[in-house]
C-alpha cells in the first residue's frame, strides 16, 4: 500500500454532495462555506483543503457566525445524544471536568458572564485543553471588546473546523 494516499481525502473528492454537505455542516454550519469547500474539489491534499478552510471562512458575516454558534453547547454542558455534533463536542470538551463542583460553578458564572457581555456562547477550540486553561482564556476574553471578540470567534470557528473536518477524513 502507498503510505502517501490519503483513503479519506480521496472518498472526500467522489463522495455525492448531498452526503458531503451533511458532513460539512457538522464542522461549520455556514451554507455558504460548506458550497465553496464542495465547490473547489478534487483537493490534491490536505493541505490545499485546509487552505480552502481558511480561504472560505475568511471573513465569516456576523449572521453566519451567529448560526455556526448555535451548534456549540456551552462549555462544560454535559452533552447528550448520538448525533456527529454531540460526539464531536463530548470530545472536544473531554479535558473538562465540569463533574467537580468548584469547576461547574466557575464555568457556569464565566459563561453567563460572557454571554451577558457579548449577547452569544462563548466559544473556544477546547481540544487538549484543561478546565484551568479554559477558564484562564474565558477570563481573558471577558476582557476583549465585542469587535476583538468576534474576530477571536471567527479564528475559533475556523480551528475547530478544520479538526472537525480532519477527523471526518480519517474515519
Amino acid at each position: 500500500m502507498n503510505a502517501n494516499r490519503d483513503i479519506g481525502l480521496e472518498r472526500f473528492n467522489v463522495a455525492d454532495a448531498g452526503a458531503s454537505a451533511h458532513s460539512l455542516v457538522t464542522c461549520l454550519d455556514v451554507p455558504r462555506w460548506v458550497n465553496d469547500i464542495l465547490a473547489a474539489r478534487p483537493y490534491a491534499d490536505r493541505g490545499a483543503l485546509m487552505k480552502q478552510v481558511d480561504s472560505a471562512s475568511s471573513p465569516l458575516r456576523p449572521d453566519e457566525i451567529a448560526r455556526a454558534l448555535q451548534r456549540h453547547p456551552r462549555i462544560g454542558d454535559r452533552i447528550s445524544g448520538g448525533d456527529a455534533d454531540a460526539r464531536m463536542s463530548r470530545s472536544e470538551q473531554s479535558g473538562v471536568d465540569a463533574t467537580d463542583p468548584a469547576v461547574k460553578d466557575r464555568l457556569t458564572e464565566g459563561n453567563h458572564a460572557y454571554e451577558a457581555k457579548f449577547g452569544q456562547v462563548f466559544l473556544i477550540s477546547a481540544t487538549g485543553l484543561h478546565a484551568e486553561e479554559i477558564l484562564a482564556r474565558l477570563d481573558e476574553r471577558l476582557t476583549n471588546d465585542p469587535a476583538a471578540e468576534q474576530r477571536i470567534i471567527e479564528r475559533e470557528l475556523r480551528s475547530i473546523a478544520k479538526l472537525r473536518l480532519a477527523q471526518l477524513l480519517d474515519a
